[in-house]
């Protein structure tokens, strides 16, 4: 069964800097485009980064460009989320989605077909 797998969040005080990770099970990430999403409660879910697999071109967000930074250890079959400055505002769980590679490059979540369970990130001094 494909099923990404998110680790790393938690309690971060304002500014911190935490590493979500994203680790697959039953498939190869690099053959995929892997997502970031956030979802705040009473929100809808919204798209932060991604990372294409054809050549590892990365897209982000407005409100996370040059804070969030998203990259792929294929060695590790791991995805990470590198989150620096973090605002309260970033207060969310944050998903990590799969989108088969041969497929167009999409960042709308709905066309992505595998997710983790998500991971907690919780931005309070």
């Amino acid at each position: 069964q494909l099923q990404p797998v998110e680790s790393g969040g938690g309690l971060v005080q304002p500014g911190g800097f935490p590493r979500p990770f994203c680790a697959a099970s039953g498939f190869t990430l690099e053959y995929y485009y892997i997502g970031w999403f956030r979802q705040a409660p009473g929100k809808e879910r919204e798209g932060v980064a991604w990372i294409r697999s054809s050549d590892d071109s990365t897209h982000y967000v407005d409100s996370v460009k040059g804070r969030f930074t998203i990259s792929r250890d294929n060695a590790k079959n791991t995805v990470y989320l590198q989150m620096n400055s973090l605002k309260s505002e970033d207060t969310s769980v944050y998903y990590c989605a799969a989108r088969r590679g041969y497929y167009p490059f999409s960042m709308y979540p709905h066309e992505y077909n595998y997710w983790g369970q998500g991971t907690q990130v919780t931005v309070s001094s």
